[in-house]
């Protein structure tokens, strides 16, 4: 029995170990969305700087991520900073020249800061362009004491394998790769819910 409980410790240990890089730093909840697609970004904060409580998050937004809004944070300040567009864009049959270019949330007090020992969440949205391929956000963030600079790209590719404070990465897929097919209903049955004429 005691040599039971002893593997499953073991096991646990194990599994816990090679999940935490998975959280030691920013991560998207969504990793991969179809190109052109409105795209909701939620940035999940998982840990301070070495025990130090978050107090700000500054968001670079990548070139081709159009219209960039930020959700409001209760107990955290928001500003936006926006700058011209090498490469204009239409909205809704109206020229865009320039865009959104950073987001950063700051917390208004000490209280409201996110504790290392917490978890929290900052979000925002967004067209994603039309065509598919990596997309790296560089994320700042700010701490009572000392900062964590989230912005290293690799030269090519998605795998940020080795760099030591990798970028946050959101995977623009082919817009096939999000199609659904449903599959075909036997003659006579219909899909849940469907009503029947």
């Amino acid at each position: 029995m005691n040599h039971s409980i002893a593997i499953k410790i073991i096991a646990v240990s194990a599994f816990c170990m090679s999940a935490w890089p998975a959280f030691s730093h920013i991560n998207l909840e969504t990793g991969a969305a179809p190109a052109g697609s409105t795209y909701k970004a939620v940035f999940q904060v998982g840990h301070g700087c070495q025990g130090s409580a978050t107090t700000g998050i500054t968001v670079q937004i990548p070139a081709g991520f159009q219209g960039a809004k930020p959700y409001p944070k209760v107990g955290w300040s928001l500003s936006v900073k926006q700058e011209k567009l090498v490469k204009p864009y239409d909205s809704h049959g109206k020229p865009v020249t320039q865009d959104v270019s950073v987001v950063s949330w700051t917390a208004t007090r000490k209280e409201t800061a996110l504790q290392d020992a917490h978890f929290d969440e900052f979000m925002l949205r967004g067209k994603l362009p039309e065509t598919a391929g990596p997309l790296w956000f560089k994320v700042l963030q700010t701490c009572e004491s000392g900062s964590n600079d989230w912005s290293d790209v690799p030269a090519s590719g998605r795998s940020a394998k080795g760099l030591p404070s990798p970028a946050v990465l959101l995977d623009v897929t082919g817009q096939d790769a999000a199609t659904v097919s449903t599959p075909a209903l036997p003659v006579g049955m219909h899909a849940p819910g469907a009503h029947q004429h």
